[in-house]
């Protein structure tokens, strides 16, 4: 296997008929500016934000999936299913530039249909792993005063809430786990860097587009993001990562929806 195959390593030397490292470099800025890199900035904002903003972090609320036309529906589902696809065409641009490098498109960074007992299983297995630890970081960060009420969802109650709820877990787990891990892993391998730097790299980006959420959600998820590049290394796929994430948000999301307001330890506001 060619270096610029393995998980996070690559020479990117710019061999004949393949990007130079100056266009790989900008590539990859646009991308992130297209993606999370630009939801990382935007979190920060809405960080400082709610810092400065009088009260503790665990008296404002941030909410992930609410109503965008609240008492129209159906306007509110078209918008609802606009920004899930609106929110996948950066995997679209990695999968084209992936192609045209010659790599294989998403294959090349095991998002495809080869193994999917092995993505599935390893999936839920990630899942029940950091689920649980994930749910007691939130509420330990929470009583301490280090984050916001998180709610997973704001939608009203009709037919097609919980399939967007899941279609949103969905996105969320494809964009996040395609660019962050096995695109952007990839390309700071052909940029040349180490590959503890572009671990740092990747699990400082996925920690900073969490930050809206406070600090808790900031260093649980570069926690994960630390685990999430180890497992892709050692299996060279981001299909079990993404089956984990989609997995994880979904009890999120769909829990929430069912349990919040009937049961205490789960804060609403």
């Amino acid at each position: 296997m060619a270096d610029a195959d393995v998980p996070g390593q690559g020479s990117g030397t710019g061999t004949e008929g393949a990007p130079s490292r100056s266009i790989l470099r900008s590539e990859t800025l646009i991308v992130l500016a297209l993606s999370l890199g630009a939801s990382a900035l935007s979190a920060l904002i809405s960080f400082v934000g709610s810092v400065t903003k009088p009260g503790g972090l665990k008296h404002q609320a941030a909410t992930l999936n609410a109503s965008h036309a609240p008492g129209r529906p159906w306007l509110d589902l078209a918008w609802q299913l606009f920004g899930i696809a609106t929110a996948l065409v950066p995997v679209a641009l990695v999968a084209h530039l992936l192609l045209r490098e010659r790599a294989g498109g998403l294959r090349a960074i095991g998002f495809d249909r080869r193994r999917p007992g092995f993505d599935l299983s390893r999936g839920v297995g990630i899942a029940a792993v950091i689920g649980g630890s994930g749910l007691l970081l939130y509420l330990g960060a929470r009583a301490a005063g280090a984050n916001l009420t998180v709610v997973p969802e704001a939608l009203p109650e009709v037919w097609w809430k919980i399939p967007v709820l899941i279609a949103s877990a969905v996105q969320n787990a494809v964009l996040e786990e395609v660019v962050v891990v096995g695109y952007l892993l990839r390309r700071l391998g052909q940029l040349g860097w180490s590959p503890m730097a572009a671990l740092a790299a990747s699990s400082l980006l996925r920690g900073s587009y969490h930050l809206y959420q406070g600090i808790g959600g900031f260093f649980g998820n570069m926690v994960m993001g630390v685990l999430f590049v180890l497992l892709y290394r050692r299996w060279g796929r981001v299909g079990p990562l993404v089956a984990a994430h989609a997995l994880i948000d979904i009890v999120a999301f769909v829990g929430y929806a069912v349990l919040a307001g009937r049961v205490g330890w789960l804060p609403t506001r």
